[in-house]
């Protein structure tokens, strides 16, 4: 049997089957490392990873922005977008600019909304519990 293919099966049943809660933590942590491997890269070499990590960063951060319900309409949705917008704009600067410098405040958000969505699983998971 091949171990890579077993592996990659097992990850992928793991993410098929997880709750839409565990799927949005796992994009925001995915989301914050492409942002972390992108800084430590030299955005003036051109044969860095800086602009296609930054890519795959902007393309969760889009997709979490997108699957926003507005249904609700609320102040929260709002909020949650204007953030979303925020980032992709510092991302997107940070690409044309080839600097560093404004994935810092795109990292504080993206850190913040993490930080906000696993207080979120734990209350569910708490729920579910009946604790």
């Amino acid at each position: 049997m091949d171990v890579q293919a077993a592996a990659q099966a097992y990850r992928s049943s793991s993410i098929e089957n997880a709750p839409p809660i565990k799927i949005v933590r796992m994009l925001f942590e995915g989301a914050i490392r492409f942002l972390d491997r992108a800084a430590k890269e030299d955005p003036s070499d051109p044969k860095s990873e800086f602009v296609n990590l930054l890519h795959r960063t902007d393309a969760i951060v889009s997709e979490l922005r997108l699957a926003i319900d507005h249904s609700a309409e609320t102040e929260v949705t709002g909020n949650l977008e204007a953030l979303y917008l925020f980032c992709e704009t510092e991302i997107g600067r940070a690409s044309l600019d080839r600097s560093t410098e404004p994935l810092v405040g795109a990292r504080d958000v993206l850190v913040t909304l993490l930080s906000a969505w696993r207080q979120v699983e734990i209350d569910m998971t708490r729920t579910a519990d009946g604790v």
